[in-house]
C-alpha cells in the first residue's frame, strides 16, 4: 500500500495553515474594508469614464485596490506588532499573537508592493506617478498614527481618497477640479467610518497614547461625525450639479442622508 499521501499530510496540512495565518494578516476573511476602499474608485472610473470605464482599467484598479488593502492592513500590523497584544480588539493578530514572524510579514509587504508595481505600469505615467505618491502614503499611514493627532485624516487622504485622482489620471490623462471634489468626498466619507471604529478603541489607544480623531473630540466625537457627512453630502451634491446628474442621483443622495441618521443613532451610546 502507497503510503506517500499520508506521509505528506502533516506538511500539506503545516503549509494550509500558513497561508491561512497569511490571510488574516491580510485580512482576507474581513473584505468589508476592501469595499469601503474600491466604492471611491468605482466611483471615479464610472464618472471619468462617462459611465463606461475601460475594462481593461477597471479590472487593473478591482485588483489593485485588494492588493493595496492587504499590503496596507499587513505593514499596519507590522508597525503595531509591540502595540496590538495590549488591544483586546487586536491581540489575536497573525503578528500580534506571534503565528506569523515580522520577516514573513514584511516578505508578504514587498511582494505585494511588487505585485501592486506590476499592475500600474499596465497605465499611464501621470496614474504611475500618482500610484506612487499613494504608495508612500499607504506605508507611512502606521508610522504618522503615533504622533499625528488626527490619524483618520491621514487615513482618508492615503487609502480612503487616492484612487479617484488615479482612475481619472488612468481614464482621461489628467485629474480635474471635479476629480478633486469627489477625493474631497472619499476623504471625508473614511474620516466618519474610522472615527466609528476608533470610538471602539478609545480606552486602549488613551492607555497606550496612540492618537485618534475620537480621543481629540472626546464626546464632541458623534458630533464630529454628523458635521462630516453634511459636508460629504453636499461635496456629491455639488459634484452631481456640476454633472447634471439629475433626479435619480438627488434620490440615491437622500437614500445615503438617512443612511447616515441610521449610523447616528448606532452609535448614539458609543457601545462597541
Amino acid at each position: 500500500m502507497d503510503r506517500r499521501p499520508a506521509a505528506r499530510r502533516p506538511g500539506i496540512t503545516g503549509l494550509a495553515r500558513r497561508l491561512q495565518e497569511y490571510g488574516r494578516l491580510a485580512r482576507l476573511d474581513r473584505p468589508i474594508g476592501t469595499w469601503l476602499l474600491l466604492w471611491p474608485a468605482l466611483w471615479a472610473l464610472w464618472i471619468a469614464g462617462a459611465g463606461r470605464p475601460r475594462p481593461l482599467i477597471l479590472g487593473i484598479f478591482v485588483l489593485g485596490v485588494f492588493v493595496m488593502r492587504a499590503a496596507g492592513c499587513i505593514i499596519n500590523d507590522f508597525a503595531d506588532r509591540d502595540i496590538d497584544p495590549q488591544v483586546k480588539r487586536t491581540r489575536e493578530r497573525p503578528l500580534a499573537a506571534r503565528r506569523v514572524s515580522p520577516t514573513e510579514a514584511l516578505t508578504l509587504f514587498v511582494v505585494l508592493m511588487l505585485l501592486a508595481l506590476w499592475l500600474v505600469t499596465r497605465l499611464n505615467r501621470l496614474t504611475i506617478e500618482l500610484a506612487l505618491i499613494g504608495a508612500a502614503l499607504t506605508a507611512s499611514y502606521p508610522f504618522v498614527k503615533r504622533f499625528f493627532p488626527l490619524p483618520q485624516l491621514y487615513l482618508g487622504l492615503s487609502f480612503g481618497g487616492w484612487s479617484i485622482p488615479m482612475a481619472f489620471a488612468a481614464q482621461r490623462d489628467l485629474v480635474p477640479r471635479l476629480a478633486w471634489v469627489l477625493y474631497i468626498a472619499g476623504v471625508l466619507w473614511a474620516v466618519i467610518y474610522d472615527t466609528m471604529y476608533a470610538m471602539v478603541d478609545r480606552d486602549d489607544d488613551r492607555k497606550i497614547g496612540i492618537q485618534s480623531s475620537a480621543l481629540l473630540f472626546a464626546d464632541l466625537d458623534r458630533l464630529l461625525i454628523g458635521v462630516l457627512q453634511v459636508m460629504m453630502l453636499g461635496a456629491l451634491a455639488l459634484l452631481g450639479r456640476d454633472l447634471h446628474f439629475g433626479r435619480w442621483y438627488e434620490g440615491g443622495l437622500l437614500v445615503a442622508a438617512l443612511l447616515f441618521v441610521y449610523q447616528q443613532w448606532l452609535i448614539r451610546r458609543r457601545e462597541p
